[in-house]
């Protein structure tokens, strides 16, 4: 036998072991990647158009799991933006915005949440107040964070460590900025 053709054989033969080993990871490796679960998508319907944002439940998984359940409970539905500064933010999730009465009051005081804080401040500097970042607004304790959600228009690293960012817009960017406050949230919505 040749050198050249013993060469090939061991060319060949390696080809084939990493074909074996290739189909092993993929019996193996490939249901269990196909059975973790989805990252909630959190759908966002305006007055102005609609937005998307993933969530980060590894990071803050009690707060996205409050935020998830108040979006499929309808909490949202029929609220309106409170808070819209242009190249800072824009805030909603004040159930008294739904009264055009009450403007003076709007994301002010112990009425303007579900009345069911989170509990925990799941504060990560691994996800930054970075631009299209989605973080809950607090009234001085991040523990007592409830529905007030905010979406930064511009990285604000200030706000790192003092809120619990919980996602990131990853659809309708342009949306949020032409929101305004009194923009009407007209539904919010999981995709899972």
């Amino acid at each position: 036998m040749s050198l050249h053709v013993f060469q090939w054989r061991r060319v060949a033969l390696a080809l084939a072991s990493l074909a074996a080993i290739a189909a092993v990871v993929y019996v193996f490796v490939s249901p269990r990647l196909a059975a973790q679960p989805a990252v909630p998508v959190i759908v966002v319907e305006t007055s102005q158009g609609s937005f998307a944002f993933e969530t980060f439940p590894k990071e803050a998984p009690v707060s996205v799991e409050h935020i998830a359940a108040l979006a499929k409970s309808g909490f949202y539905d029929g609220q309106r933006v409170h808070r819209a500064i242009p190249h800072f933010l824009v805030q909603f999730g004040d159930p008294q915005t739904k009264d055009p009465e009450k403007q003076a009051v709007w994301g002010k005081g112990a009425d303007a949440s579900s009345g069911h804080p989170i509990g925990v401040a799941e504060i990560s500097l691994q996800r930054k107040n970075v631009a299209f970042a989605v973080g809950l607004a607090h009234m001085g304790e991040p523990a007592k964070a409830d529905s007030q959600l905010y979406i930064l228009l511009e990285p604000k690293p200030d706000l790192d460590g003092q809120y619990v960012v919980i996602g990131q817009v990853v659809e309708g960017r342009e949306v949020l900025g032409r929101l305004s406050a009194g923009d009407s949230i007209r539904r919010v919505s999981v995709r899972e």
